[in-house]
């Protein structure tokens, strides 16, 4: 089983998927967004599998960070310019379970994953 979780190190939810996955004893790697980079073609399987409304975090302050304007005019095309310039805007973790992606962090979701 290859398991992958996606995100920044300094994130709370990232902190407690990690922390999760490691008192499971679930072998994993951690794929950090600013260290090891995000390629579209990564970015484009995430948006494909999981929806670029799902993936973009509209909770951040990153995200809060754009303009009205930007935000109204949003469509697939300026999210995904803005994830690739911004990772943080990025919702987290993504999780990638062999070739399922799952988005997010909640022990139940975690424990249903891995049982």
């Amino acid at each position: 089983m290859s398991i992958v979780l996606y995100g920044i190190p300094n994130c709370d939810t990232i902190k407690k998927a990690k922390k999760f996955l490691q008192e499971q004893n679930i072998e994993f790697a951690f794929h950090d967004y600013r260290k090891d980079g995000l390629t579209p073609e990564l970015l484009d399987s995430f948006v494909t599998e999981l929806g670029w409304e799902t993936v973009l975090n509209k909770r951040g302050t990153t995200y809060r960070a754009l303009s009205d304007e930007q935000k109204q005019t949003l469509d697939e095309a300026s999210a995904k310019q803005y994830m690739l310039d911004a990772p943080a805007m990025i919702k987290r973790p993504i999780l990638q379970v062999d070739s399922k992606l799952h988005i997010g962090f909640k022990a139940a979701q975690y424990q249903e994953i891995f049982k």
